[in-house]
């Protein structure tokens, strides 16, 4: 009967030192070539299996990565969590998720840093003494979370949220690009008057979409009109509501950008009800390519965010780090990408 034995059981079965032993298991090291068939001779007969857990706490190595997210519910999260353990997977790392709830605890009204503190500390607390070799953070909405986590003892990578502070890693999108490309899309298909229903004026997504529409109209000498930006909240009742407002102008939109897809299904809704037709006397456009944006009457015509290759993306970061490569590049927006549907006319 074979009974478990440790490498100081194989040393003395071989006469041998255990830093021999483990320079054969290792494959380091100058052993004889007769000393090292005997220890693995040895190795075979009683089915020596080396303790990988021990070995790689010792090593200060456990092959996993800690993921904070501050809401899981929130529709960003899958998708970035989906890219998140494709790399994992793919890398042979594991995966520790935890979760912070803050939307469902506070709604779009995002709380302080202090308070978001409160929240993230004792997950991270949590992942370190799990011993994971980095951490993923995953923000509810783009935004600066600097100090959040401060003198970290680990690596972490940002995503879909970042730091002012110059050595942190963050992976986030185009949201500016983003919106060019869309306001640049309805002016290339003839639209000139064209309406804006903004998210939450503090958000950072709200300003960065906003400047790419304007400098799409000023780049094809389109004037600005403020009249044609309505402030909206995210919801898809202030898309209904800012619609009815543009509508209500002398001077209509041909076309309305809405920030989301939620406030893009209100003003659809909203140009229905008023006897409009979308997309034959008013075009709409959304941003984000949520699920419901291909059930939509007519289907939506949106901006897709690659949720899932920031994810990947955080991962292979985090990858490199551990690995100790040097990782120059701190900052990383990737492109969004349009999705054409059914929701623009040409005015050509």
């Amino acid at each position: 009967m074979r009974f478990k034995i440790n490498i100081k059981d194989i040393a003395e079965k071989a006469n041998v030192s255990t830093a021999t032993v483990s320079n054969v298991i290792n494959h380091r090291g100058r052993v004889g070539e007769e000393t090292r068939k005997k220890i693995i001779n040895i190795i075979e007969e009683f089915n020596y299996q080396p303790n990988e857990i021990a070995k790689n706490l010792k090593l200060n190595k456990t092959d996993s990565i800690g993921v904070i997210v501050e809401d899981i519910s929130v529709f960003n999260a899958p998708e970035i969590i989906k890219g998140i353990h494709a790399a994992a997977e793919e890398k042979r790392l594991s995966i520790l998720l935890t979760n912070m709830g803050l939307f469902s605890k506070n709604g779009n009204q995002f709380p302080d840093i202090s308070k978001c503190k409160e929240l993230a500390m004792p997950l991270y607390r949590q992942l370190v003494k799990s011993q994971v070799e980095g951490i993923i953070y995953i923000g509810i909405h783009p935004r600066d979370i600097t100090d959040l986590i401060s003198d970290s003892k680990i690596p972490i990578v940002y995503t879909y949220c970042y730091t002012r502070n110059k050595n942190d890693y963050s992976v986030n999108y185009d949201d500016e690009g983003g919106s060019y490309q869309l306001t640049k899309y309805l002016i290339d298909k003839g639209h000139s008057q064209i309406g804006l229903i903004s998210g939450l004026i503090n958000s950072t997504s709200t300003y960065a979409r906003l400047r790419g529409y304007q400098k799409a109209l000023s780049e094809h000498l389109l004037m600005f009109n403020p009249q044609f930006v309505k402030t909206g909240d995210w919801q898809y009742e202030s898309g209904y509501r800012m619609t009815q407002d543009l509508l209500s102008q002398e001077i209509k939109p041909t076309a309305i950008i809405a920030m989301n897809d939620l406030m893009a299904a209100g003003a659809i809704q909203a140009i229905n009800d008023s006897r409009f037709r979308v997309p034959v006397d008013i075009s709409v456009l959304g941003f984000d390519n949520r699920e419901l944006s291909g059930y939509l009457s007519p289907k939506l015509t949106t901006m897709s965010l690659p949720l899932e290759e920031m994810g990947k993306m955080a991962m292979d970061i985090l990858d490199q780090i551990r690995k100790k490569h040097n990782v120059i590049q701190k900052k990383y927006l990737l492109d969004c990408q349009l999705v054409e549907r059914d929701s623009v006319y040409s005015h050509k």
